[in-house]
């Protein structure tokens, strides 16, 4: 039987320093910044054994979004303008809202689920959900996963 892959959206705070040094080597070899990945590697401080071992595993989210679907959990105060200033900053961003849930909110808070249609114009969406984080009355904001179009 054929094992299905899982994928896991972790904050970068989360991932192992070896990963996000992959990210950092696969970004300087790409960019042409460094012209081997034995040079990229070597300047990120990691071996090339540990580079080849995952550097088809990880990636930054923002790279692989446009032409998605990505699905957010938002919890947030039950406070009028609230939800308004999170469909505004996702429409900055040119994001396309396909669906939108709230729950009814309990002790002044609720729960809202969004799926955003990620573009080809869409703005960083790791820079959208930090956007949204810091508005006043948003609690936090995860994002739940992302699926191809």
């Amino acid at each position: 039987m054929i094992e299905k892959e899982q994928y896991y959206v972790l904050r970068k705070r989360a991932v192992p320093e070896v990963l996000l040094k992959v990210v950092e080597a696969k970004r300087l070899h790409d960019s042409g910044k460094m012209a081997s990945v034995q040079e990229a590697v070597e300047h990120v401080g990691i071996s090339r054994s540990s580079f080849y071992k995952y550097k088809e595993d990880i990636f930054p989210f923002h790279e692989t979004a446009k032409g998605k679907t990505i699905t957010v959990v938002i919890q947030l105060e039950d406070e009028p303008g609230i939800l308004s200033a999170v469909l505004t900053k996702v429409a900055e961003f040119h994001g396309n809202i396909l669906t939108i849930h709230q729950s009814i909110p309990i002790n002044g808070v609720a729960s809202l689920t969004l799926s955003i249609d990620i573009l080809p114009e869409t703005g960083d969406v790791t820079e959208m959900v930090n956007q949204i984080e810091s508005e006043p009355g948003i609690h936090y904001v995860k994002i739940l996963g992302q699926e191809k179009n």
